[in-house]
């Protein structure tokens, strides 16, 4: 594509009015006005001739792996243009993206020769597409653009910020955060079996191996480990309701960052963990890794669950998530239920699921429904906002209460409060040996 500069245009508005006015003064000269645009043409097509033509304009574009919500990044495009590699003085480079990728600056920044750089700052999760990139160039004599366009079709995930989940998770879990850095048992914790010993005061008596102490002829206690490799799925409901924001963030988003933090504390104590998603119908299910090294994969497809804009189909997900399961899993519900109809046909399924796995479901606490009912009743309309969130939130308990009778542990929690408290739910469910 090849289009005039602003040189040329300015050029051409200057030098007509000047050729008119001498065409006026001296009718002979009449011609100058059209000699002046044609040796502007002139002058373009020579430009054009002289400058670089777009088939030979090569554009490399490195985007980054993955994107953090909220954290800076850049993307680089490097452009080479003939066999030589010569760039023009002038040259100039833009890139068309996807809103959520938060590009600051559609031109990029040169940083080099060739080199331009395009600060990001992602607004949502999900998957960046990188869609066209645009170069363009003047010729030497600055009359003309010429430009060149490639199509990218580049796709980065946008998730949580890994190195924020890591530092959160290891905090909270300092006292047992040297799992993971190296083989380590923990004794005298747990009830897997790991040797024999002599048996010393103040040792528990139940400890002690009767049936081998008589073989011995002396008296041998048994030693303890910590249990390992327990299996941890976090189900996420990503349906209508979890979409909608809650203390200025997606309900979706608070829960994945509570379950990255969950999975990157169980993977370094030695469990396995997994992701599963479903709205009307299951949208993810990642299976269960085994080491930490597996956190980053992890991280990537959380990446992918969009918001979405279904109502949940619970009979289906979990009984999707239940026939996946070979073996007794602690299961990890992030949900919200919006009415009773729902939450009834999410009970009736869970109380299946009760019955072979641990389960536990995390809801948060909405702090605006409850400001809702405290509020001062100043006008008929704050008293009726207050009698339909007293209804909401008793209709909530019910369903709660009910899931506890069924042998569900419950998790209500603030948004922002949601990692810590079912991290803490996890390692007390790991102490009382009900994993």
């Amino acid at each position: 594509m090849i289009y005039p500069t602003r040189r040329c245009v300015v050029a051409a508005l200057a030098g007509a009015p000047i050729a008119l006015v001498v065409g006026l003064i001296q009718p002979g000269l009449w011609l100058a006005a059209p000699a002046w645009m044609l040796a502007l043409a002139t002058l373009m097509l020579l430009d054009a001739l002289l400058a670089p033509w777009p088939k030979a304009c090569r554009i490399t574009f490195e985007a980054p792996g993955y994107l953090a919500v909220a954290a800076p990044a850049q993307a680089r495009l490097e452009v080479a243009l003939g066999k030589r590699g010569r760039l023009p003085r002038t040259l100039e480079a833009a890139l068309d993206a996807e809103p959520r990728v938060g590009l600051t600056n559609v031109r990029g920044r040169p940083r080099e020769p060739g080199a331009f750089v395009f600060d990001l700052q992602p607004e949502r999760r999900g998957q960046a597409v990188f869609s066209r990139a645009v170069v363009r160039w003047q010729g030497p004599l600055g009359l003309i653009w010429r430009q060149a366009s490639q199509t990218l079709a580049v796709t980065t995930p946008i998730g949580a910020d890994i190195r924020r989940i890591e530092d959160e998770a290891v905090r909270m879990f300092s006292r047992d955060a040297l799992h993971g850095a190296k083989v380590q048992l923990d004794l005298g914790e747990g009830a897997e079996f790991h040797a024999l010993s002599d048996f010393h005061s103040g040792m528990d008596r139940r400890t002690v191996d009767w049936k081998q102490s008589a073989r011995h002829q002396t008296l041998l206690a048994k030693e303890f480990r910590t249990e390992r490799n327990h299996q941890i799925v976090m189900a996420l409901d990503c349906g209508r309701v979890m979409s909608e924001p809650i203390g200025g963030a997606p309900r979706i988003d608070r829960a994945i960052h509570g379950a990255l933090i969950l999975a990157y504390a169980s993977l370094r104590s030695g469990d396995r963990a997994g992701l599963f998603a479903f709205d009307d119908r299951p949208r993810l299910s990642t299976g269960a890794l085994s080491s930490i090294a597996g956190f980053p994969l992890l991280v990537r497809q959380a990446a992918a669950i969009d918001y979405g804009t279904e109502e949940t189909n619970y009979a289906l997900g979990l009984t999707t998530l239940s026939a996946g399961l070979k073996r007794r899993s602690l299961v990890v519900i992030f949900t919200e239920f919006a009415d009773s109809t729902s939450a009834e046909l999410m009970i009736e399924t869970a109380g299946r699921l009760i019955k072979r796995h641990l389960v536990l479901f995390v809801v948060m606490r909405d702090d605006e429904l409850e400001a809702l009912v405290t509020a001062s009743p100043d006008t008929p309309e704050d008293v009726a906002r207050a009698v339909v969130a007293a209804s909401l939130l008793r209709e909530r308990d019910l369903v709660l209460a009910r899931l506890r009778r069924l042998g569900a542990h419950i998790v209500e929690a603030p948004a922002d409060r949601i990692g810590p408290e079912v991290l803490n739910i996890y390692l007390d469910l790991k102490r009382r040996d009900l994993l």
